[in-house]
């Protein structure tokens, strides 16, 4: 089953503690590619890995167990550009370390900073 990158966000933000999410696809080394989630949650809930986890088990629940994310994080803010659409290819490029490209339309530099630090947090 193909899925969007919306119906995987749509079903993240189902969860009570989460504000807005981005779903990106990363390289695989059996599935080929692999869903990541990155989340802004809610002022009143801390990061914690039980928390992530119940998000990856309300996509799984939603969507279905093999749509399941291979990583959950949690990130500040998402890079937006100046008009708020969300900019997933910039987020693929923060989370795999890549060249970003063309940033002059991103609002928010410092949004690219914790993408970077949760994805080097998840290959721990």
């Amino acid at each position: 089953k193909r899925v969007g990158p919306a119906e995987v966000e749509s079903a993240a933000v189902s969860h009570p503690a989460v504000l807005e999410a981005a779903a990106i696809g990363v390289p695989h080394a059996i599935k080929g590619e692999a869903i990541v989630v990155l989340c802004v949650l809610r002022p009143d809930n801390a990061e914690d890995p039980a928390l992530l986890g119940s998000i990856s088990q309300r996509v799984a629940d939603e969507l279905g167990k093999p749509l399941k994310p291979e990583v959950v994080a949690a990130v500040r803010a998402l890079p937006r550009t100046r008009s708020g659409k969300v900019m997933r290819r910039v987020i693929r490029a923060a989370w795999l370390d890549l060249d970003p490209g063309d940033l002059s339309a991103l609002d928010d530099p410092v949004a690219l900073e914790s993408i970077r630090a949760a994805s080097r947090a998840s290959s721990r």
